[in-house]
């Protein structure tokens, strides 16, 4: 028997920090909450609809999770600086929507060590956190700047490259959790050897740019996962629109079913339908 459980446009699964992770998925105008469908099997159908996150107008294809084309090539969050703050050009002149700017980037950000698929440094907007941690998958997380721009803190991760990863190796991610690490002795290891590249950032950008987190309690994050795959078969779309099997784990943004698994961030605004088959 088959069951219509949700159906509509995607967006990224929002996230509730308890223990596990609670996960809903947007679908249209409904929430569809994930966590107890585990250990069910259920389809989701991609419906050959793709509506623009943004605008909302139909797209053939989707660009940068879920933007149709003209959007991509104009919003300022789909300009390369968002994937590369230190490239930020808002004091040239050039940014393509200032308001949006001054809004979601000349504001706080946090720069971060977080446990992935191993030791990385990232950086989000202070209002993201924690959300910005579940998004990777992470399961420990510690703060260790607050910065006044968005610029700012890609130049403070920038920094950090040489000693310490900036990316999630998402298959490793989704094969379990990495091994423990402490966060505040890898903070003070790197804040050792990055010392005078920090002090030349905070002379270059005024001393109140870039401010020193210490200590700070880390924040330990566990997920809703039956069984990680031994091996990481991703689903397209694109090319299969029919996902079936049964549900076996929630990490970060992806749903892990015994199949295969999919990123849902990477589909937003597709059209699907989720069903359950008992």
């Amino acid at each position: 028997m088959a069951e219509l459980l949700a159906a509509g446009n995607v967006r990224k699964m929002k996230t509730d920090l308890v223990a596990p992770v609670s996960y809903a998925l947007p679908l249209g105008d409904q929430q569809l909450d994930i966590n107890p469908l585990l250990g069910q099997h259920l389809q989701m159908q991609f419906e050959g609809v793709i509506n623009c996150i943004a605008c909302a107008r139909k797209t053939r294809k989707s660009f940068s999770q879920g933007y149709c084309y003209p959007c991509f090539r104009s919003l300022a969050q789909c300009d390369s600086c968002i994937m590369s703050p230190e490239k930020c050009h808002y004091d040239q002149g050039t940014c393509r929507e200032p308001e949006w700017g001054e809004t979601h980037c000349m504001i706080d950000h946090v720069v971060y060590l977080a446990n992935t698929s191993g030791l990385k440094v990232g950086i989000t907007r202070h209002s993201q956190v924690p959300t910005r941690w579940m998004d990777q998958g992470a399961t420990q997380a510690q703060p260790i700047f607050r910065v006044d721009t968005r610029h700012h803190s890609g130049i403070v991760e920038t920094l950090f490259k040489d000693h310490v990863a900036d990316k999630t190796s998402w298959q490793a991610m989704l094969k379990g959790d990495a091994e423990p690490v402490d966060l505040e002795v890898e903070r003070q290891r790197l804040m050792a050897e990055c010392a005078a590249a920090l002090q030349q950032a905070r002379e270059q950008f005024g001393l109140q740019s870039i401010t020193e987190l210490q200590a700070v309690e880390e924040t330990r994050i566990s997920y809703p996962v039956l069984e990680y795959p031994a091996k990481v078969k991703s689903f397209n779309l694109d090319k299969t629109p029919l996902v079936e099997g049964t549900l076996m784990g929630i990490k970060g943004q992806y749903l892990m079913f015994d199949t295969g698994v999919i990123n849902m961030r990477k589909y937003g605004g597709y059209e699907l339908s989720v069903t359950r088959i008992n």
